[in-house]
């Protein structure tokens, strides 16, 4: 997931410093807890060289890790919830619930009910030219994986990539977002008091840390975050060739076809709209519809705000945009539109002063202004209308690959026309959002919206390295293949080379 380029890495921008819990243990905390670049880079020496000498090969010290981290999350609920809502604003409890709580916990049991199957050897097919050897893949663990987490989930967006990599047996490097500076305080102070900083260390910190964290020679470095600064993160990694998944964002375009139920898909574009006021990677972000349903849709979507966020201004359901930078920016996109193009949801004008952002829609804006050329990270929903599923799709294709794509309606043969000619991360059928919470689904971008994918297996794999392992029979005939090349090594050779 991104954060729309407002992810403060290799940016200055000053974050405040808050007291250490009482209840951490100072020595302890000493090493889980790294705030300057000097410890960051002696923890991981650290963690390294206990990588290469002590290698987690058990499942039971693997899921002995994911059991802390489910205690973990299960006794500081609400503390994690509430550091949350205070950077933000206000932060809907609920959302945290829902949208970060909720797949943490999923994804721990999942993990803990398959990693033992995932980390034993595989075997795999041989060519019969070769038996009676046999092959095997062989997971191992990398060893140290570094994890940059980004501001708008900053709880799932930490925890998900940890299931994945104590599945898998590695020790771990978490760097926290600036943006969101108390959730980052409190979540490294409950990690220190649940996992060894042998097992766990959280970086806290400026551009300076950020920029010598993703310089650090991980086994294999995992960023959440813009497209932007995933350029930079990847840069700062090649020197030393290490491994990286970037999961960024892009513009997740919806499809509403002809014939869709258009209510469903209402309902369903604005539950992810709205969710965390449209700061999720894969939010909708703008709707690709039929010119006859664009008053319609409208008409749908106040009326489906007034069911679900009556209110608006004192909703404890509906969350703020993170902080005043953002908001400038996303405000920035609507003043640079006609009045006519702008379409409230509700009676309640935006407030910068309390950060809250009522969703409004936007008809048929230029392709190239800010609100369709950024990524737009917030409430706002643009309309733009298309006059075959042809135009539809050509106009998605001469963008980059987006993080998710969402098609509405009952035309099978029309879906399967969006399906098969375009390319996304994701894609959902009469649905958002939900492909992130399926565990045996590949969560993950494609060209500018990123690359690798996790979750599960697949991020089991993308955490560990999967070794090709042959195995070779004591009684075998490559021997015949040896020189000086002879009768039957030139029969054979006639027999295979066509």
């Amino acid at each position: 997931m991104t954060d729309n380029n407002q992810n403060t890495l290799f940016q200055s921008e000053p974050t405040p410093t808050n007291q250490a819990s009482n209840h951490a243990n100072d020595a302890n905390e000493s090493l889980s807890i790294i705030k300057t670049v000097a410890d960051m880079q002696a923890q991981f020496l650290r963690l390294q060289s206990l990588s290469r000498t002590q290698p987690i090969n058990d499942w039971a010290t693997r899921e002995n890790q994911l059991d802390n981290l489910e205690v973990m999350l299960s006794d500081n609920q609400e503390l994690l919830a509430k550091a949350i809502s205070a950077d933000f604003g206000y932060r809907s409890e609920s959302e945290t619930q829902f949208a970060e709580l909720f797949p943490s916990f999923t994804g721990i049991s999942h993990a803990r009910k398959h990693g033992k199957k995932w980390m034993k050897p595989q075997r795999v097919s041989i060519s019969a030219l070769y038996m009676p050897a046999h092959n095997e893949i062989q997971p191992q663990p990398l060893g140290v994986v570094g994890i940059m987490v980004p501001w708008n989930y900053p709880l799932f967006l930490a925890v998900g990539p940890m299931i994945d990599a104590l599945a898998a047996g590695n020790r771990i490097m978490i760097k926290m977002s600036e943006a969101a500076p108390q959730f980052a305080q409190t979540f490294a102070e409950t990690i220190s008091r649940y996992f060894s900083p042998d097992m766990v260390s959280v970086v806290i910190g400026e551009v300076e840390i950020a920029q010598a964290f993703s310089q650090l020679p991980f086994d294999h470095l995992l960023y959440t975050g813009s497209t932007a600064v995933g350029k930079k993160v990847m840069a700062a990694a090649a020197p030393n060739l290490t491994p990286v998944t970037l999961e960024l964002g892009g513009k997740s375009p919806v499809v509403i076809l002809e014939g869709a139920n258009l209510e469903n898909a209402v309902n369903r574009v604005m539950m992810g709209k709205t969710l965390n006021a449209g700061q999720t990677c894969i939010a909708p972000d703008y709707v690709l519809i039929p010119r006859r349903y664009h008053e319609e849709f409208i008409r749908l979507a106040k009326e489906w705000m007034e069911k679900h966020y009556p209110n608006i201004a004192d909703n404890p359901d509906y969350s703020h945009i993170i902080n005043g930078a953002q908001f400038k920016r996303v405000q920035g996109y609507l003043d640079g539109l006609a009045g006519d193009e702008v379409h409230p949801l509700t009676d309640t004008d935006a407030n910068i002063d309390s950060r809250l952002m009522p969703p409004v829609i936007v008809s048929e804006p230029a392709p190239d202004s800010d609100v369709m050329q950024n990524e737009i990270f917030a409430p706002i929903l643009p309309l733009m209308h298309y006059d075959s599923l042809d135009d539809a799709i050509r106009f998605i294709n001469e963008r980059p690959r987006p993080l998710a794509l969402y098609v509405f309606g009952d035309n099978n043969s029309e879906i399967d026309q969006v399906r098969n000619n375009t390319v996304s991360g994701g894609l959902c059928i009469n649905e958002v959002i939900m492909h992130v919470a399926q565990h045996d689904l590949p969560f993950g971008g494609v060209g500018h919206s990123g690359t690798g994918a996790y979750h599960g297996k697949a991020g089991f794999e993308r955490l560990s390295h999967m070794k090709p392992v042959f195995v070779q029979s004591k009684l075998n005939g490559l021997n015949v293949l040896l020189p000086p090349y002879g009768g039957l090594f030139k029969k054979a050779m006639a027999l295979f080379l066509k």
